[in-house]
Formats: structure tokens, sequence, C-alpha cells
């Protein structure tokens, strides 16, 4: 069976690549986990993520923090801020299907932006709290 945390982010992964307002926001499928070489703007990344027990004296289950960065080089923050609304409408509270664990929640928990200090480009963070049962 397929740990908690891998389900949460290949779920997550699968809903923004599917979502045609964040494929539109982004210019393609550009979700990564691993930022290829060169790797045309704008983009998403998952960055950190955490798992920590969420589980009661009868029931098992676990809490995930889940970071998405967002990279831009769009002048002003305007692309920023529409990817993370996108992303944002894409999972928050959505029921997302887990392979072998059943998604309780999912809340967007924040999104920031800023420009970076090369001056070019822009950087979004925002981060998403899931709760896992398993099955």
């Amino acid at each position: 069976m397929m740990s908690a945390s891998t389900a949460v982010r290949t779920a997550i992964v699968s809903a923004l690549a599917n979502d045609v307002a964040v494929t539109a926001a982004l210019g393609g499928a550009r979700i990564y986990d691993d930022v290829p070489t060169r790797a045309e703007f704008p983009y998403l990344v998952f960055a950190q993520t955490s798992e920590r027990d969420w589980s009661t004296a009868t029931d098992v289950g676990h809490e995930h923090l889940v970071t998405l960065h967002v990279w831009s080089r769009a002048l002003g923050r305007k692309e920023t801020d529409a990817i993370m609304a996108a992303t944002q409408a894409a999972l928050h509270d959505q029921a997302l299907a887990l392979d072998g664990h059943r998604l309780v929640n999912l809340r967007h928990e924040f999104s920031d932006a800023r420009r970076d200090p090369d001056g070019e480009t822009y950087h979004g963070i925002t981060r998403y709290r899931a709760v896992t049962e398993p099955m």
C-alpha cells in the first residue's frame, strides 16, 4: 500500500495537472517535484512536505502539510497571484481520491508572494493542510 504522504502528493499533482485553470495559468502542466534544467517560467514546485501522527485512542490518522512554490518572471505579481488562486480553487475543500487512504479534509492555510532578490523573479508560497485516515 502507498504511504499516506505519497498518496496525498500523487492526488494533488493529479488534481492540479488535470485542472484547466491551473494549466492555463501555468501555460501547461509545469508542475515539478524536481525542476528540470532550463524549465520554462512560470512553474509550480512541490517544496517542503511533512507528515505528523494525528491518531486518537481509537483511530489512526495523519496530518500533512504540503508547501507549493510558484516561480514567475512576469512583470509584477499578477501571474503569481493568479497561479496561487487557481491552485486554491483546485484543492481547497476538494474530495480528492487517495490510494489506500481516505482524505478527511484538505484546506488552504496561506499564500504569500514576493519579489526574489534577483529583481526579476516572483516567488509565491502556498501551503495546504490535509488530514488522512487509512482505508
